[in-house]
């Protein structure tokens, strides 16, 4: 091509040259930061119901900072929850994870909403008898949250033939996550649901019976062996002992990168 015609090449031609020039298999979408990764690209078969990018939750609507139901972990933690998946599978049991990195505006968010005495439409189900203004006081919300530092998971346990059901356009009727009668989300018994914002979720209380309490044991001793430390206000919540960061972090959480198809 003449050096007259490419210095008046139309710019839109020239981006399309150079988006040919771009490798056919580039990775679409943003990267993780550096030390992260997708728990299912560690391990696929542990189960994701990845609460706070529904409405399903104690706040019943999606947490901002949450664009995509999946789970993002430091990457000693997801190796350390696959380890956990090893085991349990020799038990014909499987993981289920319910949140993980959270972001510091997700945070924030149920800051504000905890500050608002009109928002109370999951009370019914989620904290049925506790007071919705003392939920930081009481340990169940914390103004800076280990799920920001992307080592720290809320998980229970579900039979390794569970498997996601697809999820209703409605959210299913409201029952009290600590009656014998509350949503069916395929874990053995723990006594309560996810996220139950109640004395009955205290890892240790005996009035949720034998079978409960023995499962909660069970899996708090099956997370301790891959070096995650157990939070005794919430069975479900376990803490990496030796977390790679200090500092919680606030980029959202979404979908992993595709490849794009080839040009042809």
């Amino acid at each position: 091509m003449p050096h007259n015609e490419r210095r008046n090449m139309p710019i839109r031609t020239c981006a399309a040259l150079i988006t040919l020039l771009l490798p056919v298999a580039a990775w679409a979408g943003a990267a993780l930061p550096r030390g992260f990764v997708y728990m299912r690209e560690v391990d696929p078969t542990i189960v994701q119901d990845i609460r706070y990018a529904g409405s399903h939750n104690f706040v019943g609507r999606p947490i901002k900072g949450y664009l995509a139901a999946e789970c993002i972990l430091s990457e000693p933690a997801a190796r350390a929850l696959k380890a956990v998946q090893n085991k349990l599978a020799a038990k014909a049991l499987s993981l289920i994870v319910w949140d993980c990195y959270r972001p510091k505006r997700a945070v924030d968010d149920f800051l504000r909403w905890s500050r608002d005495p009109a928002r109370t439409e999951m009370k019914t189900e989620f904290y049925p008898r506790t007071d919705k203004q003392s939920l930081f006081a009481l340990g169940y919300l914390a103004v800076r949250s280990a799920h920001s530092r992307g080592s720290t998971v809320d998980l229970g346990i579900v039979p390794s033939s569970f498997s996601m059901a697809p999820q209703p356009g409605a959210l299913p009727p409201l029952k009290p996550c600590t009656a014998p009668e509350r949503f069916v989300d395929g874990t053995i018994d723990f006594g309560t649901g996810y996220d139950c914002l109640d004395v009955l979720g205290t890892t240790s209380n005996p009035r949720v019976g034998v079978i409960a309490s023995a499962n909660r044991q069970m899996l708090k001793a099956t997370m301790r062996e891959a070096g995650f430390r157990p939070y005794f206000r919430e069975w479900w919540h376990f803490e990496l002992a030796h977390e790679p960061f200090n500092n919680g972090f606030d980029f959202e959480i979404t979908a992993p990168p595709s490849r794009e198809k080839p040009v042809r």
